[in-house]
């Protein structure tokens, strides 16, 4: 009679299971490949989600048969489990690209790291493990540059992120993001989930928060310029104007989101960026948005209030390592559509 092997010999039940679930999974998703994707888009309203809307309708990112939706705030609250189930049992996704997140600008995440803290983990755990329990085969969250340690070395790259504490203006909401890429490699490791993160650079465009007090920094400049050029009066900007940035268009981004949802195999997430070379000072970008709106009144900078990180240059080098030829809309071209289309849109934009 054959006798069992010895009890070290034999598999782990659990290890077992594991394995079993993993290779079900990957039979799956091997199916799911050759069907249309059913993409949702959390945070579909805003900035990225809007820029994402376009390719889709306008430039062919949807392939035949793709069903693409984009919520809003309007469709529940991703940072209640329950609503957040809700919305993922009506819509039953394939992927999903999630973008919803609690922010603001400098000054507001200064005042209320706790607040950017709490949410930001609630909405991404919530998200997540409702994609997880739903069996999406991919989800491709959005981080940020701010996630990256205030004491580094530049340009910062991909492996960098949990080197040191993030800066101390917005570290509530860089380490809700940072967990996001946590959760990716747990999630990978236990469970062969292939969820992801690309690291923007300074979005801007239309759809954004131009709100003043609130919004990023180059949309709230482009906010106050037009409002002075409207009433006659000069232009102030918060801090000296030599913090540097990488600014990447809506448009661009929202391009290269959806090449990662279709073509990006990687856990580890990816920056998406224009490149060093394309670094400029907030006073520069100041000058470039008047340029833009026609203001020719006087721009001074408050040298009282903080200027924040002086400067978090990007590398986008595992970017240009895929897609070597894609081109970036120049800088003063992208901010002149987006100083355009706040105009049209002053009435309905949110400022």
């Amino acid at each position: 009679l054959l006798q069992q092997p010895p009890h070290f010999c034999r598999p782990r039940p659990e290890k077992f299971e594991l394995t079993y679930q993993m290779l079900v999974r990957k039979l799956k998703e091997s199916d799911m490949s050759k069907m249309p994707m059913r993409v949702l888009v959390t945070g579909g309203s805003g900035l990225v989600g809007k820029a994402i809307e376009h390719v889709v309708k306008n430039e062919g990112g949807k392939l035949e048969g793709e069903e693409w939706i984009f919520l809003s705030s309007k469709d529940g609250d991703l940072v209640d489990i329950a609503q957040t189930r809700a919305i993922f049992e009506k819509h039953r996704p394939t992927h999903v690209i999630h973008l919803a997140a609690k922010v603001g600008g400098l000054y507001l995440h200064m005042k209320e790291n706790l607040y950017f803290l709490r949410d930001n983990l609630r909405i991404n755990d919530n998200v997540l493990q409702t994609a997880h329990e739903m069996d999406v085969s991919k989800v491709v969250s959005c981080l940020s540059s701010c996630i990256f340690p205030d004491k580094t070395e530049y340009p910062i790259d991909e492996s960098m992120i949990h080197n040191g504490p993030p800066h101390d203006s917005n570290y509530g909401y860089s380490h809700a993001k940072r967990m996001i890429d946590v959760q990716n490699r747990a999630y990978f490791q236990q469970h062969g989930r292939r969820y992801t993160a690309v690291i923007p650079t300074n979005v801007f465009g239309p759809y954004d928060n131009f709100n003043i007090e609130n919004g990023h920094v180059l949309s709230a400049l482009m906010n106050k310029t037009y409002k002075a050029k409207k009433e006659g009066t000069s232009v102030t900007v918060c801090g000296s104007g030599n913090p540097r940035r990488q600014f990447t268009f809506s448009l661009d981004l929202g391009r290269l989101i959806i090449w990662v949802l279709r073509e990006y195999k990687e856990i580890d997430p990816i920056i998406l960026s224009v490149g060093e070379e394309d670094e400029v000072s907030i006073k520069e970008v100041e000058d470039m948005i008047a340029s833009a709106l026609e203001f020719t009144g006087e721009i001074h900078f408050d040298t009282m209030l903080g200027d924040g990180q002086l400067k978090k240059t990007a590398s986008n080098a595992k970017l240009r390592s895929y897609l070597p030829d894609f081109t970036f809309t120049p800088l003063k071209e992208a901010l002149k559509m987006t100083c355009d289309w706040f105009v049209a849109n002053y009435d309905a934009a949110r400022t």
